[in-house]
């Protein structure tokens, strides 16, 4: 590749670190309220039989570099071409040796987030991968293209539970070089975290420039990842060799990776929910033993992303029940089971728009999996199956996100929090308004952005505006305010901009002999 890193001066908005965080914490000490369909005992006999798929039947690799590593490493050949087999104590020592904490670093460190958080809560994300955008000013529908990609971090900046954004897929550029479009134009338009998705082989070094650039030279990456990788399972138990170079990369630019496995229930995953979670955590443990081999060190967060197939029509779902119960079961596996920082789905629906039907599957859906003990909750502002996304939904999902924090700490038992002794002395006809415990208390409560709280009365004289129309007014400023030019510097921009024009004509050109734009 002809563009190079050149340490770049700093970005305009970078500036000397700011000691508080940017996202709301709970007080240290605070219980998390858990719910999960697992005993402790079934974790174990999960575990045991994740180590069953891996050690006796084992996955397909298809980057012969890393076939020829496993095998260094004491794996045995599986029963067809490319297939290896993993030892037991190989996957124990990977999975005792992968870090059980991660930093993923912002441009400003007021939005570091180190994982698992130190309150036990939770971040979220932007959904990631959707082809569709929903404009926020007049609900019409469109392709994604980059000028939607700006307006996704728009917003996303203003969101309080959002600690980082994913680029999607854009269109109006060329195909092949999709991700590096949009990634490059995504990250120098947010001082938070970003999430790098590549689409093909080719692209993982331009997009790890890219991220290079941004961070102001590879050294400053490595010390403050302000972006982390996905790298994905091919659903059933097999490796491409694109996700195998992604860790590869990862451990020389010191990125954190999501090791993802999207099983399909019905599809490429028995159509059983306890199956969903044995399929997926073998594969990214799979992952974790292979990043364990590569590039040994690199943090690893557990990505499973559960989907069952609707089988009149054969659609994909993300939100129902069985999906639902998947997520759960394979966090709890995650988390109980190894020890590990764990992400999934926890907003997203599989209707097409912004309605009581996406409401209510995406509250379930948030609910199942922060109490299942989830680091990351993913899929903010997606819609039909995450293959769309809304800045209206997205703060709506903010606001879910907001509720659910605050609902999984546990209320305090002790003497002083229930009030006890004014308790034990209320007289007839008394009241707690003038309490000091209510006074000192009062501001702990959560008070919503756009959710509405309001009379009859009032909600006519506003001609019954809802909390819909509040966060559709919430993302329309958020983007009208946004500076146009980013946030980068025009030096880094520049080395940006060339590295996707060459990328433009060299990875075009190697598939299809000229550019072509979809």
């Amino acid at each position: 590749m002809e563009a190079s890193v050149n340490t770049p001066k700093r970005a305009r908005t970078v500036r000397a670190s700011h000691p508080a965080s940017a996202f709301r914490q709970e007080p240290a000490g605070f219980s998390r309220a858990t719910f999960g369909f697992l005993t402790d005992d079934e974790v174990e006999w999960l575990k045991a039989r994740v180590e069953d798929v891996l050690a006796d039947y084992g996955v397909a690799i298809l980057h012969p570099e890393a076939y020829k590593r496993f095998l260094a490493a004491g794996a045995k050949p599986g029963s067809d071409a490319n297939r290896i087999r993993m030892p037991r104590e190989l996957i124990r020592e990977a999975m005792a040796a992968t870090p059980k904490a991660v930093r993923l670093g912002g441009k400003e460190a007021r939005f570091n987030m180190d994982l698992p958080r130190a309150d036990r809560g939770f971040v979220m994300r932007t959904g990631t991968g959707g082809h569709g955008y929903v404009n926020p000013r007049d609900a019409s529908y469109r392709k994604m293209d980059l000028t939607a990609v700006s307006e996704i971090a728009a917003v996303a900046n203003t969101l309080d539970e959002v600690g980082f954004i994913a680029h999607p897929f854009v269109h109006g550029v060329p195909e092949v070089t999709s991700d590096i479009h949009s990634y490059g134009r995504l990250i120098g338009r947010t001082p938070k975290h970003v999430w790098m998705q590549p689409y093909q082989w080719e692209n993982v070094d331009y997009l790890m420039r890219i991220a290079a650039i941004a961070a102001g030279g590879e050294a400053e990456l490595r010390a403050n990842p302000i972006t982390s990788c996905i790298t994905c399972s091919f659903t059933p138990l097999e490796f491409k060799y694109m996700d195998t170079h992604v860790i590869i990369k990862a451990g020389e630019y010191g990125i954190p990776l999501h090791a993802c496995s999207l099983p399909s229930s019905g599809g490429t995953a028995p159509l059983s929910v306890p199956s969903m979670a044995i399929m997926s955590a073998a594969e990214i443990v799979g992952m974790t033993v292979m990043a364990h081999i590569l590039s040994p060190g690199i943090p690893v967060i557990a990505t499973p992303l559960m989907f069952t197939l609707d089988m009149r029509t054969g659609s994909a779902l993300q939100s129902c029940v069985e999906s639902l119960q998947a997520a759960n079961m394979s966090i709890q596996l995650m988390k109980r089971g190894w020890g590990v920082v764990a992400h999934t789905y926890g907003s997203g629906s599989d209707t097409p728009d912004v309605d009581h039907q996406s409401m209510a599957e995406r509250a379930m859906l948030t609910q199942t999996v922060a109490l299942a003990g989830a680091d990351i909750l993913g899929g903010v502002g997606q819609l039909e199956c995450a293959t769309v996304f809304s800045p209206v939904q997205a703060v709506l999902d903010n606001e879910v996100g907001a509720m659910m924090r605050r609902f999984i700490r546990k209320p305090s038992l002790d003497k002083q929090a229930l009030n006890w002794d004014e308790l034990m002395q209320i007289r007839t006809g008394g009241h707690f308004l003038d309490s000091a415990h209510t006074i000192a208390t009062c501001r702990d409560q959560l008070s919503p952005r756009v959710f509405k709280r309001q009379g009859r009365d009032d909600y006519e004289k506003s001609g019954r505006r809802t909390a819909f129309d509040e966060a559709r007014e919430a993302a329309l400023s958020a983007i009208a305010a946004a500076p146009e030019e980013g946030l980068l510097s025009a030096e880094q921009e520049r080395e940006i901009a060339a590295l996707a024009a060459h990328a433009d004509v060299h990875i075009v050109a190697a598939y299809s002999g000229a550019v072509s734009v979809i």
